[in-house]
Formats: structure tokens, C-alpha cells, sequence
């Protein structure tokens, strides 16, 4: 959502074309005044590419983005302007600038604290034939998480505090999409209970199906749940990380009680909400059987979906600083830039090559069809359907010669 949410951002004395790459070449030979990219880390690669190819034509480029809230300075290297941050308040002036010939190297943005009023994306930019019959908008309601992992980096460029937009925006911004699909792309879309529960009732009305990421704890909360399914929840990707609670406290994953996973999963199964989990593997306190109870415990919960990622310690964390310390990170230039199943770190219990292999095999067999058949009911509602949808594009992806963790097939 973030090519269509600037583009609703920019003045409109400026001209806009947005690429979605993934569906359409770029021409870089079409006539422009500025290019704009926003990236990830494991994009950063592409995009330095894709920014030095216009600026050898003299076209003036700037980048945005996560990935440049940690590695700005490199990322200057390749554009004329970096933005770091929320891009609100800085767009205007970036735009400003460059219309002007004065670009700074840096723009580095404050934290919002009011939400209220952010324009809809223009998604009316995008040709939406090519993103299949189905569409599924992403909306933000939030930003941030009052949550405290350790292993995660969104805090230190969505801000430490929890922040909701008025539901009257939301819903109006749902209505202006005019579909009956939608994903929440929150961090936490339950960060405060309360609020997200009369967002929900608001959604009601709506009679729209839609996915977003909560608190496994949530999950054993009836009232919750119950207005979540009522007002149209199809999928919910909660952040199990493991089964063991002994790992769970050293992830700082407070918020979760692997005691609690068997109700939590069994109250999704009886509303029939559709769910995937993810998990995490490498972590110091697993043992040498994680990889076998985990996968036993899948499927004898008949869980719809999961995602087994393997500890990284992205740039900023203290997780991080600490392993860097230990020496623990085997190659820190490159660490999250490659798609696939990589393992960044020295584990404590195997090989750097044993994990990825393990966590390789866990995909292969989740995701085989004794498994997928074992879990998951006839698609006959929508969320059974959402179901098999997901397993049977992780089948795709866990056969292939990267192995998962790349869902731009999903």
C-alpha cells in the first residue's frame, strides 16, 4: 500500500505513475522529473539497482522505506535524497525540494502523534486487472505495537508508542474501496482491546470479510472473538514463535503462554476462523527435538497454516548489538538481504546449514499433502477455502529450489 498511499500525499500539480514491479517492467527510459522508491532490506539490492540505472540518465532519485532507517548512509550512496521515518511529514518537503533542484541527502521525520485525516490510497493509479478477480485492499488502522520483543525492529521505525486512526476514517476509507475484502496492515490490529473491539462493531454494517494480525492471548478472550468472527474476521496471523515457554521469555514474547495454545487454537477452530501461525527457530534455549514437537503439535491441533522463520537479528534490536558482541552474525553486510530460508547467525545446538536444512524440512512436510488433508476441513466456507489457498501456495513454495520464506506467490 505504500506506492498508492504517497501518491495520495503528493500535490496534485505533480504527475504520478506507480510500478509495481513484481507486475509490471520498468521503463527507464520514460520521461520523469523525479523517481521514487521505497524498499526493504531484502529488496535494498534491486532497488540500488533500479535507482543508479535512472541517475546515470541525470534523473534525480529518493528512497524511503524501512530499509533506510537503519542503513541510510548506504543508502545515500546510490540516491539524492534519503527519507527516514513516517513519511508524512517529510514527503511535501522532499517533493519541494526536488521540484527546486535542492534535494538534502537526508530527511529524517519525527513521529506522528495524530493519525486522523490520512487520505486513502490511490489505488486508483494501479491497473487492478493484473492483481487477480479477488482483491484484497490493505488499509492501516494502527501503527506500532505496545509490545516489546526482543527480536523485533518495527518499534524503532513505527515508534514506541500505539497509535490508532478514528474509526470514522477507517470505515469511511473501507466504503470508498468498495470491496468486500480487506486487509488490516497493522502491526497489531489489537494493540488496545477496547478500541479495536468498537472498530469491530463499526465493521458490522460493513458485511466485509477481513484479515489482520493479533495477540495469540486475544484468541482466548470469547467476547473478543465472537465480535471479531460477527463482524467479518476470515484470517488472523498470530506470533506464536514456539512452543516452549522457557524460549518464549528469552524472545521477550511476554504476551504469550504456550500453556494457553491448545485453548487458543481450539476456540479459533470451533468459530471456523481461518489462522496461521509463526514460529521462530534458533534461539539459544531450543532443544534438538523443537523441529519434531513442533510439527506434531501442528498437526495434532489441525492448525490451518504456519510460517517457520529462523532467528535474525535485525540492525537496531538489542538482540542484535548482542549477538554482534558474541560475535554470533556470520556475514553483518548482508544480513536479511537474500529471499529464502538463510541463517544469518551462529546457532547454539547446530550448524548455520543444519537449521536452514531443518527448517527446509519442516516446510516440506507441513506442507505435504498427508498434513495438508490431516488439518484442514472440505473448503466449503470461505475461510476453509482461505485455508487451502494458503497451503496449497506454501506446497508450491516449499518444493522450490529456494525453499519458503519469498510469498510474493502468496
Amino acid at each position: 500500500m505504500t506506492l498508492p498511499y504517497l501518491a495520495a500525499l503528493t500535490p496534485r500539480e505533480w504527475t504520478v505513475d506507480l510500478i509495481d514491479e513484481q507486475l509490471f517492467p520498468i521503463d527507464f527510459d520514460a520521461p520523469a522529473d523525479l523517481v521514487a522508491l521505497t524498499t526493504w532490506t531484502i529488496n535494498s539490492l534491486r532497488a540500488y539497482a533500479i535507482a543508479d540505472r535512472f541517475r546515470q540518465r541525470g534523473v534525480p532519485v529518493i528512497m524511503g522505506g524501512p530499509h533506510t532507517f537503519s542503513y541510510a548512509g548506504e543508502a545515500a550512496e546510490h540516491c539524492d535524497g534519503v527519507g527516514i521515518g513516517e513519511g508524512e511529514t517529510i514527503w511535501p518537503i522532499m517533493l519541494r525540494d526536488a521540484a527546486s533542484g535542492r534535494l538534502k541527502k537526508f530527511y529524517q521525520a519525527g513521529q506522528m502523534q495524530d493519525l486522523t485525516g490520512l487520505p486513502p490510497a490511490r489505488c486508483d493509479l494501479l491497473d487492478l486487472r493484473r492483481y487477480g478477480p479477488i482483491k484484497t485492499y490493505s488499509i492501516q488502522s494502527s501503527r506500532g505495537c505496545p509490545n516489546r520483543c526482543d527480536f523485533c525492529s518495527e518499534r524503532f521505525y513505527l515508534g514506541t508508542g500505539y497509535r490508532f486512526r478514528p474509526i470514522a476514517d477507517v470505515v469511511a476509507e473501507i466504503k470508498e474501496r468498495k470491496t468486500g475484502h480487506i486487509f488490516f496492515a497493522d502491526s497489531n490490529f489489537a494493540g488496545r482491546p477496547a478500541h479495536t473491539m468498537a472498530l469491530m462493531e463499526a465493521l458490522i454494517p460493513l458485511k466485509i470479510r477481513w484479515s489482520a494480525l493479533f495477540p495469540a492471548y486475544l484468541c482466548n478472550d470469547g467476547r473478543f472473538l465472537d465480535l471479531a468472527k460477527k463482524s467479518g474476521l476470515l484470517h488472523v496471523n498470530i506470533g506464536m514463535e514456539s512452543i516452549d515457554q522457557e524460549t518464549l521469555a528469552g524472545l521477550g514474547k511476554r504476551c504469550n503462554d504456550a500453556r494457553q495454545y491448545r485453548d487458543i487454537l481450539f476456540n479459533l477452530r470451533k468459530r471456523g476462523i481461518s489462522h496461521s501461525l509463526n514460529f521462530i527457530f534458533g534461539w539459544d534455549t531450543d532443544k534438538e527435538d523443537v523441529f519434531s514437537s513442533t510439527l506434531a503439535f501442528l498437526n495434532r491441533e489441525k492448525v490451518s497454516a504456519a510460517y517457520f522463520n529462523i532467528l535474525t537479528p535485525h540492525k537496531g534490536t538489542p538482540m542484535y548489538e548482542r549477538m554482534l558482541a558474541e560475535d554470533r552474525i556470520i556475514d553483518v553486510e548482508h544480513i536479511g538481504r537474500w529471499p529464502g530460508i538463510r541463517c544469518h547467525i551462529k546457532p547454539a545446538y547446530c550448524s548455520a546449514a543444519e537449521l536452514e536444512q531443518r527448517v527446509r524440512e519442516m516446510y516440506f512436510r507441513f506442507y505435504g499433502y498427508p498434513s495438508i488433508l490431516s488439518r484442514l476441513p472440505l473448503p466449503l466456507t470461505q475461510a476453509g477455502i482461505a485455508s487451502w489457498v494458503i497451503n496449497l501456495s506454501q506446497r508450491k513454495i516449499s518444493r522450490a529450489a529456494l525453499g519458503a520464506e519469498n510469498f510474493d506467490n502468496y
